[in-house]
């Protein structure tokens, strides 16, 4: 494979970044976010290296579930402007080198769209069938709910009909009947509607909820023939376009969204990655994570895994045992306001790590490092921190902290204006924003910018062979990607104290002339031949990367 046929699967080794329109960046000074002000900041998320830009919901809505219940799958929430700024953002930010994509939000709407109101209006109403009514009443459904604080069964009842309508989320969000063609051809339209807007794919909101055809009278077959049929849709509007999914499954089950042929999810987060790494990290011990990569299962080359240190829902740990989420939520969680659910954590990184730059930094080394495609949620880059008076996963949707003045740069109003309020403490704008982190060589922003860039130089990543390294320490997690005639060897220490890895090459890690053995981030080079052995220094929470490479062969590094 030559390297300019990366271009062409350009998710393969992209960075995502996502944001939330209404909390970060305020042109008019009315304290909401909103696209003409998200435009002014597209040249800082080009600098910083990002790729891909990743819209949380911006459509119109009652806005109980942060944009989640959708009202006009066709529009744009008035708040944050109107269509020809969606277009002016999108445009802007091709000429900037990057693609958008959106969140697509079809599991559910709001109980206010008015398909549902024609629905609950009769059971002869021709949208009765765009959603899932039962006439008996439903059996105890409580284990089911996905906010068991909020909703104690997946079934309410109307009482203009006496029915009960299905909701697999809040009972003001009743699900679609997506077995119904009529409902099919809605959603098909509606992507086709934003992708002529210039939208290169979209983030699918809960996968498996929007596939489940349990309680559906009239099933059409396999759902998976949907997912094929829209990823069919897609490929036919743009052949580049993709469809990055929400689907929190064990693996065995998860790899069913690829499609036995690439021909469902392109993407997918790897949700049991990140919660294995966080019981690395709170254990000091890399085991957890080397275990898991080892058994993440291959895909095919045309697809992905999407890895994440943060998201913009609660870092959800259901996929640890109980007696390793409780690990966890001892280690960067104790107290009872920073867990949500009884199941994950309402918190955002550097907080959780007290701030230790060494820490921090090592965990972004190791997402850029990880076989896959690395996605950020705003702020990130900056060591935001979290507002844990907020209710539940809004904790971490604060307004972005762009400069240290009152409301951190975000809008012109006063901070008891804004749509979101402010994070405090340590965090907060006067110690974490934009612009003092641009000046400062030395900051967390610069050292993301530079990770991106060698990320982004080094195909091995996204494209490459993984293995992992046997090492006597378990603090360490050593593993190697290979690709072309480069191979890169990675080293992360989970340990609070400093270590010596030694790792002897093999026939064929270096060429029978010598090889060139650089530092992707200290810029050192040495020569390295086969049988060397080399021996890597990682202090406390260190992180190197190495790669061997033919001399004047490829990279110029």
């Amino acid at each position: 494979m030559r390297i300019t046929d990366t271009s062409d699967l350009w998710w393969k080794n992209a960075v995502i970044y996502c944001l939330d329109i209404e909390t970060f960046c305020d042109s008019n000074g009315d304290g909401i976010g909103d696209f003409a002000g998200a435009a002014q900041r597209l040249d800082y998320l080009a600098e910083l290296g990002v790729t891909c830009v990743w819209l949380m919901p911006f459509y119109p809505s009652p806005q109980r579930d942060d944009g989640y219940d959708v009202v006009d799958f066709y529009g744009v929430d008035e708040r944050l402007g109107t269509l020809g700024d969606v277009v002016e953002f999108i445009r802007t930010a091709k000429d900037r080198g990057m693609r958008v994509i959106a969140d697509l939000v079809v599991n559910h709407t709001s109980d206010e769209h008015p398909w549902f109101k024609q629905a609950r209006s009769s059971k002869d109403n021709p949208y009765r069938d765009f959603y899932v009514w039962r006439s008996d009443p439903p059996p105890d459904t409580s284990s089911e709910v996905v906010f068991p604080d909020q909703e104690n069964s997946i079934w309410t009842k109307d009482r203009k009909t006496g029915e009960w309508y299905l909701h697999r989320f809040y009972s003001h969000q009743p699900d679609l009947n997506v077995a119904n063609p009529a409902v099919r051809d809605e959603i098909a339209k509606a992507m086709g509607f934003w992708m002529e807007l210039g939208l290169s794919g979209f983030r699918v909101d809960a996968v498996p909820f929007f596939l489940e055809t349990e309680g559906i009278d009239s099933h059409t077959g396999d759902p998976h023939d949907y997912l094929r049929d829209l990823r069919r849709f897609l490929s036919r509007r743009s052949g580049d376009a993709v469809l990055l999914g929400e689907v929190n499954l064990p693996f065995e089950q998860q790899i069913e969204f690829f499609g036995d042929a690439a021909d469902e999810l392109t993407m997918q987060f790897d949700f049991v990655t990140m919660q294995q790494m966080y019981l690395s990290l709170a254990r000091g011990d890399a085991r957890p994570l080397a275990r898991t990569l080892t058994d993440r299962p291959g895909i095919d080359p045309d697809s992905q895994w999407a890895t994440f240190v943060r998201n913009h829902d609660e870092l959800t740990l259901d996929k640890l045992l109980e007696s390793e989420r409780q690990e966890v939520f001892e280690a960067f969680g104790p107290e009872k306001n920073m867990q949500v659910y009884d199941r994950g954590l309402k918190r955002r990184l550097p907080p959780m790590l007290d701030g230790d730059p060494q820490r921090i930094r090592m965990v972004y080394s190791l997402l850029f490092s990880l076989p896959g495609t690395p996605v950020l949620f705003y702020g990130e880059e900056i060591g935001m921190g979290e507002n844990l008076a907020a209710e539940g996963r809004l904790a971490v949707r604060t307004p972005m902290q762009w400069t240290h003045e009152e409301s951190a740069g975000f809008s012109s109003a006063s901070p008891d204006k804004l749509v979101r309020p402010l994070v405090e403490g340590k965090f907060a704008q006067d110690s974490v924003n934009v612009v003092d982190a641009r000046r400062d060589p030395t900051s967390l922003l610069g050292f993301m910018g530079s990770l991106i860039r060698r990320y982004r130089e080094c195909p091995e990543l996204g494209w490459g062979s993984f293995s992992l390294i046997d090492t006597p320490n378990p603090a360490v997690l050593a593993h190697r990607c290979d690709w072309e005639e480069n191979s890169l060897f990675l080293f992360h220490n989970f340990g609070a104290e400093p270590t010596k890895v030694s790792v002897k090459l093999k026939d064929g890690d270096v060429p029978e002339n010598g090889g060139i053995l650089t530092d992707l981030l200290q810029d050192t080079m040495a020569d390295i031949h086969a049988g060397d052995e080399m021996q890597v220094e990682l202090p406390a929470y260190g992180y190197r990367w190495l790669r061997v490479q033919v001399p004047e062969v490829g990279r110029l590094w």
